[in-house]
């Protein structure tokens, strides 16, 4: 098991991005796993449940297309300083994949800049072409522009006013050669409140000095018409926002040939001793009564699922062993409601067998 570490600091994030993709654990025959020990079960049972929980992220036909859209946005923002650069928005509901999109994107960009530029700027600093900060439901400006000072280490950080660390912020920015900030959470922004408001405006006062492609990640914000900034009526078409950030939206499954190909896909990652690739593709509309077709709700059913095999000796996952497995509280909720028109609304079929394969990792 890796040792934690925070993606709001830069040893953080540089040590996300530095880190080498985990080697896959080898499948063992029951009966090369019955002739371990003690200590080498325990090692070869740690090393399968870090994998399952960490094997990557499957790139489903949503995530790669709210990826070519960031790629899309951050290529053509090369814009002068003197110009304002368009941000990036993904939203949707939770658990759909949104964090853990926006962190591989930042995570490759930062790669290809250190490849192609160097550890270090021309000016001698060093060369951090990303930073990543998420919001909490108390953020106000100093504290926004405390975590910034804060991701890069500045010696300032626990200290000055909320001006002082958006200028020691400013030039932390300017000096490291940053070209994307990731800022996470933003639906905590509530724009009818004092606070809320300076951190919405101070948004666009970092838009227009840094230049900055952002990408921000929210929860339900064209819901909450995040967009047109607390306004209506006539007002709203003064809302700067609704002009400047791109909506990305991250939409949930369908019972379809995605969902099928995105359950392959899964089935080959798992490593249990008594698994056969195309098990789990069994149980896909199961998988889908039990998730709502939400990405994340399916990837806590399957990895839990995974532990309890190891845990019980079973070695395999079945439908009794799913049944026994608790997932989050809005899954559970929706479980009978999904099951009851799963039965009304369609008959009983096989997954569809075609759907374009889907590989782990964007």
């Amino acid at each position: 098991m890796r040792g934690g570490y925070s993606l709001s600091r830069k040893d953080g994030w540089q040590r996300f991005c530095d880190t080498p993709g985990r080697v896959r654990p080898e499948v063992l025959t029951r009966k090369a796993l019955a002739a371990l020990g003690e200590d080498a079960l325990e090692e070869h049972n740690d090393k399968r449940m870090d994998w399952h929980a960490n094997f990557g992220t499957i790139a489903t036909p949503q995530l790669s297309h709210a990826r070519d859209q960031l790629e899309l946005i951050v290529d053509s923002n090369r814009q002068d300083s003197d110009r304002v650069r368009g941000a990036a928005v993904i939203d949707g509901l939770p658990g759909l994949g949104k964090t853990t999109l926006v962190n591989l994107f930042g995570r490759d960009y930062h790669r290809k800049a250190i490849r192609r530029h160097g550890l270090v700027t021309d000016g001698g600093d060093e060369h951090i072409p990303v930073f990543r900060v998420g919001l909490t439901s108390h953020t106000t400006l100093r504290e926004l522009n405390h975590r910034i000072c804060q991701f890069y280490a500045h010696p300032g950080a626990d200290r000055g006013n909320a001006a002082q660390l958006g200028a020691y912020a400013l030039d932390c920015v300017l000096s490291c050669s940053t070209r994307i900030g990731i800022i996470d959470d933003v639906h905590f922004i509530n724009q009818q409140s004092k606070d809320g408001l300076a951190v919405s405006n101070h948004l666009k006062w970092l838009a227009n000095e840094l230049p900055v492609t952002f990408i921000y990640a929210g929860v339900g914000l064209e819901e909450r018409r995040f967009f047109e900034e607390g306004l209506s009526g006539r007002s709203s078409a003064l809302a700067q926002s609704g002009r400047r950030w791109t909506r990305i939206g991250v939409g949930f499954f369908e019972f379809d040939d995605q969902w099928t190909a995105l359950i392959k896909a899964i089935d080959k990652q798992l490593i249990l001793t008594r698994w056969r690739p195309g098990q789990l593709s069994r149980h896909a509309e199961y998988l889908f009564d039990r998730t709502g077709g939400h990405i994340g709700s399916l990837m806590t059913l399957v990895n839990r699922a995974t532990v309890r095999a190891i845990r019980t000796g079973g070695e395999a996952i079945t439908r009794d062993l799913l049944d026994t497995v608790p997932i989050d509280e809005t899954a559970e909720k929706g479980r009978r409601r999904n099951e009851a028109v799963s039965r009304q609304r369609r008959p009983r079929r096989k997954p569809p067998a075609s759907g374009a394969p889907l590989k782990a990792g964007l």
